[in-house]
């Protein structure tokens, strides 16, 4: 998620601040901060969270849907000439993908993610070109970081109540 949202950030500021260089480096920076702390949390001792072999299928299942999804919606919107549409597009997607992983692990903050990453595409086709384009892709960044933080912590408190139990 941490990647991803550096992915949205950095396509946002290329297509509509018309950045480049390392100016469309700097999300990643954040992304790095979210890998230390995964990698950080990957090697504390305990075990945190991981999905049933059910839920992992769905979240290869909805991640092969998601890639089809984002090459199905990005070529719709460039062939029908409305790159204003792109980072709505590809924020809609990504959200839906979320919704059936929600449902298989029953985590409900993934609810939250698909649904935030959802609004933040409407909002974006209703706000309308150029300030659109910075809402859903700034907006999908924003809430993929919010969400990986959160997993981080998740999977912490899960770590530390397993000690707490042993």
């Amino acid at each position: 998620m941490g990647f991803f949202g550096a992915v949205f950030a950095s396509l946002t500021l290329y297509w509509q601040g018309h950045l480049a260089g390392v100016a469309l480096a700097a999300p990643f920076g954040v992304f790095v901060l979210i890998a230390l702390a995964a990698w950080y949390g990957l090697r504390t001792p305990g075990k945190g969270i991981t999905p049933s072999p059910q839920e992992e299928r769905v979240i290869v299942w909805s991640t092969v849907g998601e890639g089809i999804g984002l090459f199905l919606a990005s070529n719709i919107v460039i062939n029908l000439h409305r790159p204003d549409l792109l980072l709505p597009a590809m924020a809609l997607v990504v959200g839906l993908h979320f919704l059936p992983i929600a449902f298989a692990s029953g985590f409900r903050p993934f609810y939250g993610l698909g649904g935030a990453l959802i609004a933040a595409a409407v909002a974006g086709v209703l706000v309308g070109a150029p300030a659109g384009g910075d809402l859903a892709g700034f907006g999908a960044a924003a809430a993929l970081w919010l969400a990986a933080g959160l997993a981080l912590r998740r999977d912490a408190m899960a770590k530390r109540s397993a000690a707490i139990r042993a």
